[in-house]
């Protein structure tokens, strides 16, 4: 969990950490991109752009092969500033060019873990798997072997899938308001928030986000790419809501919506659809 005070200019040099990662919502404009002709590219780009000092963030979408580095060099041409791919076959190119490299639609982003945390998780499970394999004498003894076998697991030998399951999934309860100029992140569950989250303020997670207050500000759930994720709220009127990256601003919220109980969610095709809990 991370909370931040935008407000609060003033750190104590002792206490402050040298980095902290925290969750920003952030827009960027993604270009797809079918042919590797450049000159095809710059003229679409002088009949879309009106200047060259636009200065938007974007992301690079190809699913042919690019001379990277030129089409970086055009785009800065016009303006545009590459962050990033998306994931590809321009992956190599970018690791070399130290561009991010973003997921495909749908896919979650993976977090940062402790080497030895995961591994102790594991072993745990598999533990507690075999004390109920054990509950009979004649089950106990062919579980020996199983038993040993687990206690010797390593993170290199186990399944992407077995991991995810064997690590606690923790869901955070704030009770606090939330006020303007704060953000809430947190990451690894559902967050949960009592009270009221101001204009001003955030709340992002990369699971589901309940807020039994009002809900203003800019609302995030599903941050990291789980399409799965869901946002509820008791009263809904924010500034911003997004689930997956989908995201929808409060000029554009149906008017039926605000101030009522209301659930957000992710269907492909549809895009955010919102529900009137009361109705549902």
């Amino acid at each position: 969990m991370t909370i931040l005070d935008n407000d609060n200019s003033t750190p104590t040099p002792s206490a402050t950490p040298a980095l902290a990662f925290y969750g920003k919502m952030l827009t960027f404009s993604r270009l797809q991109f079918s042919t590797d002709d450049l000159s095809a590219i710059e003229a679409q780009l002088a009949e879309t752009l009106s200047n060259k000092s636009s200065n938007i963030p974007i992301l690079i979408d190809s699913e042919v092969e690019q001379d990277l580095s030129a089409l970086v060099e055009l785009l800065w041409s016009w303006g545009l500033q590459p962050i990033g791919v998306v994931t590809g076959v321009l992956d190599a190119q970018a690791r070399e060019q130290r561009l991010a490299i973003f997921p495909a639609d749908g896919k979650r982003i993976e977090r940062i873990l402790p080497s030895k945390k995961p591994t102790a998780q594991v072993n745990k499970a598999s533990e507690a798997k075999s004390t109920e394999s054990t509950s009979t004498n004649d089950v106990a003894a062919a579980s020996e072997p199983a038993l040993e076998t687990a206690t010797e697991t390593t993170i290199a030998n186990i399944p992407a899938e077995t991991l995810v399951s064997a690590e606690h999934i923790t869901s955070l309860i704030y009770d606090q308001m939330l006020r303007s100029g704060q953000s809430l992140n947190h990451v690894g569950g559902d967050l949960i928030l009592t009270n009221s989250v101001n204009s001003g303020a955030e709340a992002i997670t990369d699971n589901s986000l309940h807020v039994y207050g009002r809900a203003q500000g800019r609302l995030v759930a599903g941050a990291t790419g789980d399409k799965d994720a869901r946002i509820f709220c008791q009263v809904f009127n924010p500034s911003l809501v997004s689930v997956a990256g989908t995201y929808c601003l409060r000029d554009n919220l149906p008017e039926h919506v605000i101030d009522k109980p209301v659930q957000v969610r992710f269907i492909e095709g549809q895009g955010l659809v919102f529900t009137v809990m009361d109705d549902a």
